[in-house]
């Protein structure tokens, strides 16, 4: 399959409802997951208790929090209010973040680098897939916002660039 078109199918899911689809088209079939997979199942044992009582702390009162309105994917608050005068580039998928192609690469960019528009800044994997990110406007680079190998959500801050 061709990565373009790959990379036109996810993007045309980012924001949808839809968690699974399966394409087949002759010979080729296609089978996406989107979202994190259910988390593990592990057996519960039970262990014998104490014969003494054993007093179990309470924690302090907290005041109830006003519930925030449901508008899409939570966005970082970096990635919504970035500091005066910058912008940010921020990850359009969730997956792992990695600043250079291969351990033994020097990163695509460094702090103070400055970049051109279509440039690649770094890379994203996301079901096994490379993303190359790039630069969507010329800046220099003022701060790296997640370290190399972290993992990243959709919409969140992964540089800070000043506009040249």
């Amino acid at each position: 399959m061709d990565v373009d078109k790959l990379k036109k199918i996810l993007a045309a899911l980012q924001g949808t409802e839809v968690t699974r689809l399966t394409w087949v088209n002759g010979t080729e079939t296609l089978d996406l997951r989107l979202g994190h997979p259910p988390a593990p199942t592990t057996a519960v044992h039970a262990m014998p208790v104490a014969a003494a009582p054993v007093a179990i702390p309470t924690p302090p009162a907290v005041a109830p929090v006003a519930p925030q309105p449901a508008a899409g994917p939570e966005k970082p608050a970096a990635a919504q209010k970035p500091a005066a005068g910058t912008f940010t580039v921020n990850s359009p998928f969730v997956g792992t973040f990695y600043r250079s192609a291969s351990p033994d690469n020097p990163p695509f960019v460094d702090v103070a680098t400055v970049v051109k528009k279509g440039q690649v800044l770094c890379i994203v994997e996301a079901m096994k897939l490379m993303n190359e990110i790039e630069a969507e406007q010329p800046g220099r680079l003022v701060e790296v916002m997640v370290q190399n190998g972290a993992p990243v959500e959709y919409g969140e801050a992964l540089f800070r660039f000043e506009p040249v």
